[in-house]
């Protein structure tokens, strides 16, 4: 079998040229750039709103418009809950009030009248309640929630990296890229509350996503620049590989993230808008850290890089344990003497074992992991929809203890109805003659009104269940069906109708887009690939990868196991737009660790053509690293899951969820099990699509000549270790040579 020479040093091309020519610029002019992106954007959370779920051009949106021009007061968004000290709500007075504006001037107005009214008031307390006080203090939780996360986040990633690395210097490199994509972010999003509303959530998945993407891809350049260190390349040429191959991955998986999270632009809602404004943002700015500054830092640090190897420390102290208990066997050189942990400690081995093991196995792996998935998901078929109240906050919280004293207390409660919208100019007879249809209908307690003022009048209805029971969402479907007179054009907003709407606005939109995700993410796997099987693999396999988390999301937080540990009230449903938001960002997520996995194999099958012993090498190379990297979001995501308001809970748990299940069950063992069972087919396409990725397409790796496929897939062989690199290892075992 021809050698292949894998320590030649690669053309160094124009990019390489572009972001390595003069590293200390690059440097200061990022430290400029973030230190401007500090003051840019600065109080973006005090600009943004904590709505969203309400779809623009629907019917409720439209009647709420009308009637907070047109009847001001018809729409409560403050309740005041008077209490004298007793124990009925009889000694309880509710007073409903408007404050006027949009969510930050509301905020900003509720801020002043606050120390006016609430507190101690002589012989009763006043609580402060409604729709605008809920927002108010869900968004200043949120904010609070967001720093005790990122305390949590950062040292407990900074600790992890310091594992996979071993190098303190090397560990720093990642945090850096992700506090930059992070700041660079907040500018972003504060630029564009000056134009359009961007969702307080949002920050959550900023920091969540900056973080964990950054990581991701400094991980990958890293690692690969210190196995190009270890097989004696010099710092440019390293650099040069390392760009060549890794930095292209990283922009491919930067790529497939932000179409997922592009898709949610296709709703109306700006809560998941933002999530795409956001999401977009930090996904580019991290791999545009982890493509121009990494690579100007590893120009300068060279191999320096592995300085400060805190694991260092313990071998030494291990051999010299080893050294005192067989000073003779030490001394002559025995294992592990030297060797920074002995030959046997080959990094991957254990991975390219299990690959092995999948392979050998690979129909009972397939079977028995895809049956396990759909089986965690099978929770979701009994999904219920909703829409976020009061119960999203910790029970102690103002606002909700209001709500809660008004839910039990206070049948067909201010600021749970319906508002039915007459415009036209009807009589007094066609007015009467609605009201009575409204009246005759189920689910219906009360009717007031009608209120009249010009050619425009409303009726408010109290429903008889909750305000966004199935019963409640019934009614709204039922009022916009009740026949008037000609003359009248009737709309009906509320809390429910606002819930219907959102509703058939994500199933109107939602087929455009998962066609958006599935057929961009097809084109750029086939791009990178060149296979027509890979991407259907990869799409089929992120989809399933995520069952567990859609199942858990429903049997945590909609059938409320689990609640008292997690701290969390059950509303029996989920909120409508949260699934969406879950799947974009999760679905991103998988991609992006396929495309690590991926185009590793992909690189060492075009080197050695030999299909089997390729994807044992890419599981072996990467991963450690996909696991550890999966292992590092979700801590990030878990710590968002810390808070106090259940999406953000839901948000945070259900994604780290996903990511640790995609990286330790689809891609450890689903993957190699599919690509067994395809075997060399994986890699076809027809002609026509061959000669259209030759000419368009961008893979791993220059061109190189295939080897002869190997007769089998063999076990890791030897691996050595370059002085200085901190443990990072270079093959020198190819596919078997027979």
């Amino acid at each position: 079998m021809p050698e292949v020479n894998r320590s030649a040093p690669p053309p160094v091309g124009g990019w390489t040229r572009f972001v390595t020519a003069r590293p200390r610029l690059a440097l200061l002019a990022a430290l400029v750039i973030t230190a401007l992106a500090v003051f840019a954007g600065s109080g973006v959370a005090d600009r943004m709103g904590s709505g969203g779920w309400q779809a623009p051009d629907a019917e409720s949106t439209y009647a709420t418009e009308v009637l907070a021009r047109e009847f001001p007061a018809s729409q409560p968004n403050l309740l005041l809950l008077v209490d004298s000290g007793s124990a009925g709500v009889d000694d309880e007075a509710i007073i409903a009030a408007r404050i006027g504006g949009d969510e930050k001037t509301a905020g900003e107005t509720l801020d002043r009248l606050a120390p006016a009214f609430a507190g101690e008031r002589g012989p009763v307390t006043v609580s402060l309640g409604g729709p605008v006080a809920v927002q108010h203090e869900m968004q200043t939780i949120i904010q609070e929630d967001l720093l005790r996360a990122e305390l949590i986040a950062l040292p407990v990633t900074l600790v992890l990296l310091v594992m996979v690395f071993g190098s303190a210097v090397a560990a720093m490199l990642p945090l850096a890229v992700g506090i930059v994509a992070i700041l660079g972010t907040n500018a972003v999003l504060r630029g564009l509350t000056e134009f359009t509303d961007v969702s307080v959530f949002a920050m959550n998945l900023t920091t969540a996503l900056g973080l964990g993407l950054a990581i991701d891809y400094a991980l990958f350049i890293v690692r690969r620049f210190r196995e190009e260190l270890a097989t004696g390349a010099d710092t440019r040429t390293a650099v040069g590989t390392t760009l060549r191959t890794a930095g292209r991955t990283v922009l491919f998986s930067a790529l497939t993230v932000a179409v997922s999270l592009s898709a949610m632009l296709v709703f109306p809602q700006y809560f998941l808008r933002s999530f795409a404004y956001a999401g977009i943002a930090v996904v580019l700015l991290a791999a545009a850290a982890a493509l121009i500054l990494l690579p100007a830092a590893l120009m300068l640090l060279g191999p320096r890089v592995n300085s400060l190897d805190l694991r260092r420390l313990l071998r030494r102290r291990k051999k010299a344990t080893t050294a005192g208990a067989d000073p003779a066997g030490a001394a002559a050189g025995g294992p592990g003497a030297g060797s920074g942990g002995g030959a046997d400690a080959s990094p991957g081995r254990g991975w390219a074992w299990l690959g092995a093991l999948v392979m050998r196995r690979a129909p009972v792996f397939a079977i028995v992991t895809t049956a396990g998935l759909l089986l965690l998901g099978l929770p979701f078929l009994g999904v219920k929809f909703g829409t976020a109240d009061d119960r999203q906050l910790p029970a102690s919280a103002e606002s909700r203890v209001v709500q809660e004293h008004i839910r039990d207390g206070f049948p067909g409660s201010p600021g749970g109805g319906l508002e039915v919208l007459a415009e036209g100019q009807g009589s007094r007879a066609d007015h009467a003659e609605l009201k009575t249809r409204i009246e005759e209908l189920p689910g219906v307690l009360r009717v007031e009104g009608p209120v009249a003022d010009g050619p425009a009048a409303y009726y408010s209805v109290l429903p008889k269940g909750e305000a966004v029971s199935e019963e409640t969402q019934q009614l709204v479907r039922d009022l916009r069906a009740v026949p008037s007179a000609s003359s009248l054009d009737i709309s009906v907003t509320g809390t429910a109708a606002v819930l219907v709407d959102s509703k058939d606005a994500i199933a109107d939109r939602l087929p455009w887009a998962l066609a958006i995700i599935v057929v961009v993410t097809l084109l750029l796997v086939f791009l990178l690939t060149g296979s027509v099987l890979i991407p259907l693999q990869a799409v089929v396999l992120n989809a399933l990868s995520l069952t567990a988390m859609f199942g858990a999301v429903v049997w945590v937080f909609q059938d409320g196991n689990l609640s008292g540990l997690l701290a969390f009230t059950s509303t029996g449903d989920i909120e409508t737009t949260l699934p969406v938001l879950m799947f974009c960002v999760a679905f991103g997520l998988s991609m992006d660790y396929g495309v690590f996995l991926i185009s590793r194999i992909k690189e060492e099958y075009d080197r050695t053509g030999d299909h089997e012993y390729s994807v044992t090498f890419g599981l072996r190379h990467t991963g450690g690293l996909i696991t550890a990297a999966a292992v590092i979001l979700a801590v990030v995501m878990v710590a968002i899951g810390t808070s106090r308001v259940t999406n953000t809970k839901m948000l945070g748990l259900g994604i780290a969820l996903a990511v640790l299940m995609d990286a330790m069950v689809v891609r450890s063992l689903l993957v190699p099990a599919v690509m067994k069972l395809m075997g060399r087919s994986t890699w076809w396409a027809p002609a026509p699509l061959r000669a259209f990725h030759r000419r368009f397409g961008l893979s791993e790796g220059e061109a190189a000549p295939a080897v002869a496929p190997a007769a089998a897939v063999p076990d890791p062989e030897p691996t050595v270790e370059a002085e200085g690199t901190a443990g990072a290892r270079r093959d020198i075992g190819e596919p078997a040579r027979r």
